[in-house]
């Protein structure tokens, strides 16, 4: 069935039923008519486990016995489109501004990337950490730990493996930073980040509707291009609990796109020209 025909065979009852199901499952808001995404993001599911219809697909994932079946529903809905560097500014004034203000600190600077993908933000931290330690060195003696945490199993894997493929690496990374943080693997087929950069990154699942004390506390907490997927409210409480995850006068990160505005008044905007950064007060 090609995907024009899945999309028009997708009710308006099904699409609904759909929609709150990944409401309720992992936050996601959907908006009216995305048949199409839904459509073509599933459709290799539906063809592999010989499902003829999204009604049917939604009586299997909320049963238990399925879930192997949700969990690739939820990978195929949650994942997005990621870069390396992405939007720059963040690891500039990482670089240039928070990461000085820990100067001689004994204790890590603990990070946290929320829906984390497959790793290029943790990776982008950890290279600028890198670069800041070759012109600072010992400037950080109890280092840099980086935690990623991600709702898809799948892109875990990924991200563990620090393995990406030319093309993928050529979406927001230099050609000097490939060469001093990368090594050609697999007889030439992929890329992999070299041990020393891999090393301070660990990678755990986490559904942001869930409880983050597991995580622990943090000093910077990168949350972008995130809750733009999430309705008003549930937006206020990520933000919540992000605070709650924070140590005092901890920074956190959004996407470029996204603002505060509504949401908290537990932080106060830092303009750093360009970009923004929000720091607990």
């Amino acid at each position: 069935m090609s995907l024009a025909s899945q999309q028009s065979a997708i009710s308006a009852p099904d699409y609904e039923a759909f929609r709150r199901y990944l409401q309720d499952a992992c936050g996601i808001l959907l908006g009216d008519n995305k048949q199409y995404l839904v459509a073509s993001r599933l459709a290799q599911i539906l063809r592999e486990n010989q499902i003829d219809s999204l009604a049917e697909l939604i009586s299997r994932i909320r049963q238990m016995r399925y879930n192997d079946l949700r969990q690739a529903v939820i990978d195929a809905m949650t994942t997005n489109e990621t870069l390396w560097f992405r939007d720059t500014y963040p690891f500039e004034v990482l670089m240039s501004q928070i990461y000085p203000g820990f100067k001689g600190q004994n204790q890590p600077v603990r990070i946290w990337c929320a829906a984390c993908s497959s790793g290029q933000e943790p990776y982008s931290i950890s290279m600028t950490t890198e670069e800041y330690l070759m012109r600072a060195p010992g400037a950080l003696p109890g280092g840099v730990q980086i935690v990623g945490t991600d709702i898809s199993a799948q892109m875990l894997k990924l991200a563990e493996q620090g393995k990406y493929e030319h093309l993928s690496l050529a979406r927001g990374l230099s050609p000097e930073r490939k060469q001093r943080f990368f090594e050609s693997v697999d007889n030439g087929e992929r890329w992999q980040i070299k041990a020393n950069i891999r090393r301070r990154c660990s990678f755990r699942p986490l559904n942001l509707m869930d409880a983050y004390t597991p995580l622990g506390r943090h000093e910077i907490v990168f949350c972008r291009n995130v809750l733009i997927y999430f309705s008003a409210d549930l937006k206020a409480k990520i933000i919540d609990k992000i605070a709650n995850s924070l140590q005092p006068r901890g920074y956190l990160f959004l996407g470029a796109s996204e603002s505060m505005a509504g949401l908290s008044e537990r932080f106060e905007m830092i303009r750093c020209n360009p970009g923004i950064v929000y720091r607990l007060k």
